[in-house]
């Protein structure tokens, strides 16, 4: 996604079980690559982890 992607919208990088395309190859942005994820991050279940990358994505919006 050239040129982002709106809070909320899944990644086009996205396999059919949520796992990036992209991981280890030079075209995977570098936001990707430097996110580094960590217990309060990811929850105990998917929603947690959703709920918590959206509150990332409204907070770093410009």
């Amino acid at each position: 996604m050239p040129q982002g992607k709106p809070a909320g919208v899944a990644c086009v990088q996205l396999t059919a079980d949520y796992r990036c395309a992209l991981f280890g190859d030079p075209r995977r942005p570098a936001v990707c690559g430097r996110l580094r994820p960590e217990p309060a991050m990811c929850g105990s279940h998917r929603e947690q982890a959703l709920r918590w990358l959206g509150a990332l994505e409204q907070a770093t919006a410009s």
